[in-house]
């Protein structure tokens, strides 16, 4: 299981794990109970966890920094019931984060959110997309190999014209004739 694949999806508790995607949504497993289920984009949103960030007060930093300072940190997670105790674990852990703008319940997922992953032991380092010899992977090579169809972008001069049909006029009506 790839990090890159992790999602939350509005409205519905936990992370989930998007198994296919269509035009007008996602098939996704999720990871407590792992049941598969279709989630409609007109009702919810999915937000990959490798695109959250977090507000600092520098730059905004990426779920995955925040991830890893927690784990590195080796110290116990606390209770998500206890606000102040959230807020001073990430005074610790992240002393950079934001606490103006970011709330406690958005605190509350984190620590949730990284028991699910180290529970299923998906790694959230970030994965350097270059080959051997230094140059970027092509996005359709990455998605293939995560099991997606690409349908790749034609140049319009390498389509073959559609073949000419002819239109056979339609009767005449009485008056015209």
């Amino acid at each position: 299981m790839e990090y890159s694949r992790i999602v939350a999806v509005t409205g519905m508790p936990g992370l989930y794990e998007i198994v296919s995607s269509k035009s007008d949504g996602a098939v996704v497993r999720s990871l407590e109970d792992g049941s598969t289920k279709f989630v409609s984009s007109r009702v919810h949103n999915l937000s990959h966890l490798e695109s959250i960030e977090i507000y600092t007060t520098g730059e905004n930093t990426s779920l995955s920094d925040v991830f890893a300072a927690m784990k590195n940190n080796g110290e116990a997670k606390p209770d998500v019931k206890d606000n102040k105790a959230l807020r001073a674990y990430f005074e610790k852990v992240y002393p950079e984060m934001d606490f103006d703008r970011v709330y406690t319940s958005d605190m509350k997922k984190m620590v949730l959110w990284f028991s699910v992953l180290e529970k299923h032991d998906i790694d959230f380092t970030p994965q350097e997309n270059e080959t051997e010899e230094g140059e970027e992977k092509n996005v359709a090579d990455t998605l293939e190999a995560a099991g997606e169809k690409v349908v790749l972008d034609v140049a319009p001069d390498t389509v073959p014209e559609a073949a000419e049909t002819k239109t056979t006029k339609g009767r005449k009506k009485k008056s015209e004739e």
